[in-house]
């Protein structure tokens, strides 16, 4: 009887501690389950990082990154297993160890890519900020350049000395008498010496002349134009000239297109896009 008695006792306490052991590894289970659960997250939170610093990623990296994500989504489908046994647990836990490893090493790489990123813009705006540099330098040296041709050209213009214009009769025969009368003029002639400028080069210069009525109507063909003092303007006349910087007199001869009147008649000279000189003339 005592013998039967100690063996029940015996076997209740066998029982027992399996039993307990039984629940300790079930409790065990799900403590590690769930600590597995907690390192996938904080890894989803690594790769989230990327999406935040909004990092225009290589197509490779864009590969490994849903990769990684899928290896995420098969792990949390395994660890939501009513029943994982230590084995299936092992292999879970050894994924999860290799995939912290290859997030750690991604973030890395993709932290990589910022930097070369960042150094490239600054780069670029280095590049943006020398070329703006560049074309307002390339503006300014333009505008000095105009400003300096302008200085050559108005250094190189000719400018006449006495300059005095004469009214003539000119007869059938040709021959010419010098006149006073509106009535009888029909030649301007116009003298001029050119002040030698050694800017100037020796050649044929084309000489442009103005002429205005007493009333200061220009008398021109519409037609005739050339540029001075930057515009457009109609001439009456236009002349060559040679020019050896000796200080020689020139003369023009203008035939008024239509009748002379009673007045005072303004002539002015132009060369090389500006004003040679001018003089009156008054005829009674």
């Amino acid at each position: 009887m005592i013998l039967i008695i100690v063996a029940l006792v015996g076997t209740n306490i066998f029982l027992f501690l399996r039993s307990d052991s039984g629940r300790s590894s079930h409790v065990t289970i799900i403590n590690e389950k769930e600590r597995l659960r907690l390192e996938l997250a904080k890894i989803e939170i690594e790769l989230d990082k990327v999406t935040v610093l909004n990092v225009k990623l290589s197509e490779q990296l864009i590969n490994e990154q849903q990769k990684a994500r899928l290896k995420i989504a098969e792990l949390k489908l395994a660890l939501q297993k009513a029943r994982l046994n230590e084995k299936e647990l092992a292999e879970a836990r050894t994924e999860i160890t290799g995939l912290r490893v290859f997030v750690k090493e991604y973030n890395k790489r993709v932290e990589k890519r910022q930097r070369e990123i960042e150094y490239l813009r600054e780069e670029m705006d280095s590049l943006q900020a020398s070329a703006a540099e560049a074309k307002k330098r390339a503006a300014e040296l333009e505008n000095r350049n105009k400003e300096l041709n302008s200085r050559i050209r108005n250094s190189a213009a000719l400018k006449a000395s006495e300059v005095r214009a004469i009214a003539f009769r000119e007869r059938e025969n040709g021959r010419k008498t010098e006149v006073t009368r509106a009535s009888t003029t029909s030649i301007f002639r116009i003298e001029f010496t050119v002040v030698p400028n050694p800017f100037a080069e020796g050649r044929k210069h084309r000489v442009y002349l103005r002429v205005f009525d007493p009333a200061g109507n220009l008398i021109a063909d519409d037609n005739n134009m050339f540029e001075a003092n930057g515009q457009q303007m109609q001439y009456s006349l236009s002349s060559l000239i040679d020019y050896q910087n000796d200080g020689s007199a020139h003369l023009i001869d203008w035939k008024n297109p239509g009748s002379f009147i009673k007045g005072t008649y303004t002539l002015i000279l132009y060369s090389g896009n500006a004003s040679m000189g001018k003089t009156q003339i008054t005829l009674r």
